[in-house]
């Protein structure tokens, strides 16, 4: 099968980057999440000479990293180690491939922006774990990177690589925009085609299968390999002689960690329990594990808070946490074969509405927006997120039907105990008003604004029938 080139956003953030006075570019993500392939393209399309160094796979070039910093130096033992690679002044891309590998070549990063003649962009799936984080022999230099994060495709990119023409885009995003329902045949349409991204989440292999095959079997085929290969790398970390290594008794727990979720998930208060998780070891030994998923970006933690109040950081409560897949497709491919019918026929209860509240999670913490909620602990009221938009506390509900979303109606309609918010609903049904609050169509978080501001409705207060 011919994979197609996907449309991807991030590729304006590397345009933006090269389009102005810039440091070397170090992009961190999930494994597999695309970034390699897509900075190849970019350096194909955008360069004349695109100089691709695998710092994983080739071990023998890594000495052109070993001495001194003298850039002329490094380019002659790149060229003698990498036979066809090429290097013209201002016209090329050297690209370090898992960078975390090699400290030196990350290290090096500040010798090849002060010299300026060729630019760089350094990737790395592990530059966030334990073990590669660790301090590098000869430093990294504050001020001579700039960093992305690359994400999973979010619904908008789903969306415009299944075919969505710009005019409907444009349409439905004037809509959400203008608080106004949209035509039916729009509504339906956005509407079946969120279900299959519930379902297909966003890593590219598993989206390019789908969209050429709409074969759901095996795009399940393909998550589970996924999860397969990043399970591999799970306790790999660098021992003090620079080499590969894998903490064992890490990696069992971070499988059990993993292996918990849809349970975790599936109970009626989803916070995080490390007491269901079939492992070794006790609350914090358990921690190391959930935070390996977390740092590696397969998992998202939401915090719930004491207050809802301003900064939301400063309120949450560090031990009392939900945990969601960085990729819905990646948590329905996890769970029983029928859920995908279940999900593509519309019934999203399934799991008491965990695959529409991590499809929130995900397309929130894909735009870089921190996770919050609020759980009372009498146990009502429970929010379903708290999102800091506009620098205001904002109440988000999340219902996989069209519910009353009866504990954000109770805290609008007291705002004395709980302030006064803004707050939105995202359900299963068109646009429209409520009381205190706009519902918005699940599929609108594909239209959700960088700014994060667009969502945001004034308080009022109300009174409860």
């Amino acid at each position: 099968m011919v994979m197609r080139m996907l449309k991807r956003e991030f590729w304006s953030n590397l345009e933006d980057w090269r389009g102005r006075p810039h440091h070397p570019l170090v992009i961190s993500g999930l494994r597999q999440v695309g970034k390699t392939y897509l900075v190849r393209a970019f350096g194909d399309e955008c360069y004349g000479q695109v100089v691709y160094l695998d710092l994983r796979a080739n071990k023998s070039v890594h000495d052109a990293f070993a001495g001194d910093f003298n850039v002329d130096d490094m380019v002659m033992s790149i060229t003698a180690s990498v036979p066809e690679a090429r290097f013209v002044a201002h016209d090329t891309l050297l690209i370090l491939d898992e960078v975390q590998d090699c400290p030196n070549a990350r290290s090096s990063l500040k010798y090849w922006d002060i010299d300026g003649r060729y630019d760089v962009i350094a990737t790395g799936s592990f530059l966030g774990v334990k073990g590669f984080r660790d301090p590098y022999p000869r430093g990294i230099s504050v001020g001579y990177e700039e960093h992305l994060t690359m994400h999973p495709l979010n619904l908008r990119e789903f969306l415009i690589n299944a075919g969505i023409a710009d005019e409907v885009m444009a349409y439905a995003g004037e809509q959400i925009g203008a608080k106004e329902p949209l035509l039916p045949t729009v509504h339906n349409g956005l509407r079946t085609l969120y279900l299959q991204y519930l379902i297909v989440g966003g890593m590219p292999e598993a989206v390019n299968v789908f969209l050429e095959s709409h074969d759901l079997n095996a795009v399940r085929e393909v998550q589970n390999q996924i999860l397969r290969s990043i399970r591999d790398d799970f306790g790999r970390y660098r021992n003090a002689k620079g080499e590969d290594a894998v903490n064992e008794v890490l990696k069992l727990r971070a499988e059990a960690c993993l292996d918990s979720l849809p349970s975790q998930l599936a109970k009626e208060y989803k916070k995080f329990q490390y007491s269901k998780v079939d492992a070794r070891g006790n609350s914090t030994q358990k921690a190391d594990g959930l935070q390996y998923l977390v740092d590696v970006g397969l998992v998202v933690k939401s915090y719930n808070l004491r207050e809802i109040t301003s900064p939301l950081e400063g309120a949450k409560i560090d031990r009392e946490f939900k945990a969601f897949f960085s990729d819905t497709g990646l948590l329905v491919s996890q769970l029983e074969q029928g859920t995908a019918v279940r999900v593509l026929k519309g019934d999203l209860s399934a799991y008491k509405g965990a695959i529409a509240e991590n499809m929130v999670a995900s397309a929130f913490a894909s735009n870089e927006q921190p996770l919050y909620y609020y759980h009372a602990p009498s146990g009502s009221p429970e929010l379903d997120f708290i999102a800091n938009l506009n620098g205001e506390p904002t109440i988000i509900e999340c219902k996989s039907t069209n519910g009353r979303a009866t504990s954000m109606r109770y805290v609008i309609a007291h705002p004395k105990k709980y302030g006064s918010h803004p707050a939105a609903k995202f359900a299963d049904t068109n646009l429209g008003g409520g009381e205190g609050f706009v519902t918005y169509p699940l599929y609108a978080l594909g239209f959700l604004p960088s700014s994060k501001t667009d969502l945001i409705v004034e308080p009022v207060t109300i009174d409860l029938p």
